[in-house]
């Protein structure tokens, strides 16, 4: 075989070499690829399942410290009406329900009420003269009365109160006109 020939043999075979080496490279690239994205998944899977698994608990925790706030709040309400309570024993025991007493105890708890309402920042919501409003009104009873304005309240049979801007018990009203 000449010496060109041999040249050319050489080169074909090495051509033929080339791609496959290159397929391999490429192949292994790819595979490099594939791995990486596979393993940048898992990691993001993995942060998802823990972000999941944090808000969860984090929900739980919540729930339980509500449900421990209203119990402190309700605990708290309970003990300063105690006193008014024992008052009220106090009163049912006596026999003579119509001393001057009595009267003045009666009195006296219903003012230890009055207190207990204001410092709880409950208010009293309708009065005689208030324009009659559906959201802390029940009106009960309607009358034709010209010493009030329309839509006035006439008079209130059962008092209502709310605290802030929520509505505890509507009044049960009389409105005129």
């Amino acid at each position: 075989m000449s010496e060109e020939t041999k040249n050319t043999v050489a080169e074909e075979a090495e051509a033929q070499e080339k791609p496959k080496t290159e397929k391999k490279e490429k192949k292994s690239k790819k595979d490099a690829e594939i791995e990486k994205v596979k393993a940048e998944l898992e990691d993001k899977n993995d942060l998802l399942l823990r972000t999941a698994a944090e808000f969860d608990n984090y929900k739980k925790r919540t729930d339980r410290e509500r449900a421990g706030i209203a119990e402190f709040a309700k605990a708290n309400v309970i003990k300063e009406l105690l006193p008014i309570l024992d008052n009220i024993d106090r009163a049912a025991l006596l026999e003579d329900k119509t001393s001057p007493d009595y009267i003045k105890g009666i009195e006296l708890i219903v003012k230890q009420f009055e207190g207990l309402a204001e410092k709880l920042g409950i208010k009293e919501v309708a009065k005689v003269g208030d324009s009659f409003d559906p959201n802390c009104h029940e009106a009960v009873m309607h009358v034709e009365d010209e010493n009030f304005g329309e839509n006035v309240i006439a008079e209130v049979l059962q008092k209502g109160f709310k605290i802030g801007d929520t509505v505890i018990r509507p009044a049960m009203v009389k409105v005129a006109n």
